[in-house]
C-alpha cells in the first residue's frame, strides 16, 4: 500500500437501508482503507432516503473521528470519475418492483423470490441493462477501478458484467458469510479457526469442506443441523428442517436457499398461505425498511441500529469491506465470491460466473478448484446455470424465446401456457426498465 495514496469509493444505490452497515465496515478498516472521498449515488426517486442515510453516514464518520468527505449526488458520471472502488447495491424499480414480482409470481402459482424463478428473471431483466450502463461509464471514467457487485440477482448480474464489459468486477453475497459464521458457532470455535470451501452458483451453494484442526467437520455440522442447532440460515428465512436422509448422505452442507429445490412443494404452500395473510417476504422487507428509515432520521443516531440485522443481507458489509481491503492491500485472502469459473467447477463453462472460494489479490480473483460434484448435484447446477445464461441473454436482447426457455428449464417454475401470460404481465409491469421487451406488448 502506498502510504500517500487515498481512495475514492462510490456507492451506487446509496438510499439502500444497508448503506450504514457498509459505512460501519469501511470505518472499522479505515487504517487499511484510506478513504478520502465517499460518493453516495442514487436516482431522483430515491433521494429522500439517500439524504437521510447520508446524514447518518456523516454522523457515523464524525463519531469515528475519520476525515472522510461525503458527497451525495444523482450525477453518476461525476461520482465515477477517477473512482477506485464502485459498490453496486441498487434495486432497479425500488421495493415496489420487488412487491410486484412476488405478487405476479404467486398469481401464476410460482414461488416468488427476488433471485430465482419468475421474480429472479424479472429482477435480472430490470437490473442487467443498468449494470452494463454503469460498466460502460466506468470503462471511460475509471477504467482501473473495481466494481464490487452486491446488486441482486448477484450471480446473473456478475455474469453479464464478466461477459459483456471490460471492467474488473467481482460479485458478493452474504449467504456464504452466514454459513461460515454459523458453522463456527455450531462447532464452538472461532470463525478464524475454520477454513470453509464453498462452491456452486449464487444462492445455490454447498459447503464442500469445513476444516478445523486438520479435520473436515462436515459430518459434525450436518448432525448439528439435524439436531435443530441451525446457526447458518439467514434471519430472513423462516425456520425449516432438512430431510435427514438427504443431507446425511450428501457429504456436504447445502445453503438455506436450496430448500427451494429440495422442498419445493412445502415452500410454495407456505408462500401461498403467506400471500393470503398479505405477509409476503417483500411486504415484510418493506415494513423493516420503513422502520429503519424512521430510526435513521434520529439526529442523535451515530451507529448502525441492531434492527438492520433482520434484513437478509446482515453481515454482507463484513465481506464487502474485507473484499475491498484484500484487493487494495493485496492480502491474498480466501473469500467466497462470484467470479469467472475458469475450471473451478468441472462441468461448467470456463466463462460463466460461479460462486466459489477464491484467492483475492490486487490483480485478479483466482477461483479455487473444487472436487467434482456428484452427478445429480452437478445436473442441478448445470440446469440452473443454463437458466441464468438464457436469462442474461433475454435481458440484454429482449428475447422472449430465451426468456421462455429459461423459465421452462428452471425446476421451481412449472411449464405451461401460463408462462407466456406471466412474461407478458412481467414486461407490462416493468416496461420502464425493460424497453427491449416492448414488442411483447404489441402482440
Amino acid at each position: 500500500m502506498n502510504p500517500n495514496q487515498t481512495l475514492k469509493v462510490v456507492v451506487i444505490g446509496s438510499g439502500s437501508s444497508y448503506t450504514p452497515e457498509l459505512v460501519e465496515g469501511l470505518l472499522a478498516r479505515h487504517h487499511e482503507l484510506p478513504i478520502a472521498d465517499l460518493w453516495l449515488v442514487d436516482i431522483d426517486a430515491g433521494m429522500e432516503k439517500a439524504h437521510i442515510i447520508a446524514d447518518l453516514t456523516k454522523r457515523m464518520i464524525a463519531k469515528a473521528g475519520c476525515d472522510i468527505r461525503v458527497h451525495l449526488t444523482t450525477n453518476r458520471k461525476q461520482a465515477l470519475e477517477n473512482a477506485d472502488f464502485v459498490c453496486s447495491q441498487f434495486r432497479a424499480g425500488r421495493m415496489e418492483a420487488r412487491l410486484r414480482d412476488e405478487r405476479i409470481a404467486l398469481k401464476y402459482r410460482m414461488i416468488g423470490q427476488e433471485t430465482n424463478g419468475l421474480g429472479g428473471f424479472s429482477n435480472a431483466c430490470r437490473t442487467i441493462p443498468i449494470a452494463l450502463d454503469i460498466a460502460k461509464e466506468m470503462e471511460v471514467l475509471c477504467p482501473n477501478a473495481w466494481l464490487l457487485n452486491f446488486t441482486n440477482p448477484s450471480g446473473m448480474v456478475t455474469e453479464a458484467l464478466l461477459k459483456y464489459s471490460n471492467i474488473k468486477t467481482v460479485g458478493l453475497c452474504n449467504v456464504p458469510v452466514n454459513m461460515e459464521r454459523g458453522a463456527a458457532k455450531m462447532l464452538g470455535v472461532e470463525r478464524e479457526d475454520i477454513t470453509m470451501q464453498i462452491a456452486g452458483l449464487n444462492h445455490l451453494v454447498w459447503a464442500r469442506q469445513i476444516l478445523h484442526d486438520g479435520q473436515d467437520k462436515i459430518a459434525q455440522v450436518t448432525q448439528a443441523l439435524l439436531d435443530g442447532n441451525d446457526q447458518m440460515t439467514p434471519k430472513n428465512i423462516p425456520p425449516f428442517r432438512w430431510d435427514p436422509e438427504l443431507i446425511t448422505n450428501m457429504g456436504m452442507v447445502p445453503c438455506a436457499y436450496l430448500r427451494y429445490y429440495y422442498q419445493s412443494r412445502d415452500i410454495i404452500n407456505k408462500e401461498f398461505a403467506a400471500s393470503e395473510s398479505k405477509s409476503n417476504r417483500a411486504d415484510l422487507v418493506a415494513e423493516v425498511e420503513e422502520q429503519l428509515l424512521e430510526i435513521y432520521r434520529d439526529p442523535t443516531l451515530d451507529t448502525k441500529p441492531k434492527i438492520l440485522e433482520q434484513r437478509g443481507g446482515a453481515h454482507y458489509s463484513e465481506a464487502a469491506c474485507e473484499l475491498m481491503s484484500s484487493i487494495f492491500n493485496n492480502k491474498r485472502s480466501i473469500m467466497h465470491v462470484n467470479t469467472r469459473n475458469n475450471g473451478a467447477i468441472q462441468g461448467l463453462p470456463d466463462d460463466c460466473a460461479v460462486e466459489v472460494s477464491a484467492v483475492i489479490t490486487s490483480s485478479a480473483i483466482i477461483p479455487l478448484n473444487v472436487a467434482p460434484f456428484d452427478q445429480d448435484t452437478l445436473r442441478l447446477i448445470q440446469l440452473m446455470k443454463e437458466f441464468e445464461t438464457l436469462t442474461v441473454e433475454a435481458a440484454i436482447n429482449g428475447d422472449t424465446n430465451a426468456a421462455k426457455r429459461a423459465l421452462i428449464l428452471n425446476p421451481i417454475v412449472d411449464s405451461g401456457s401460463h408462462i407466456d401470460e406471466a412474461i407478458k404481465e412481467t414486461v407490462q409491469e416493468n416496461i420502464e426498465f425493460m424497453p427491449a421487451f416492448a414488442h411483447v406488448l404489441n402482440r
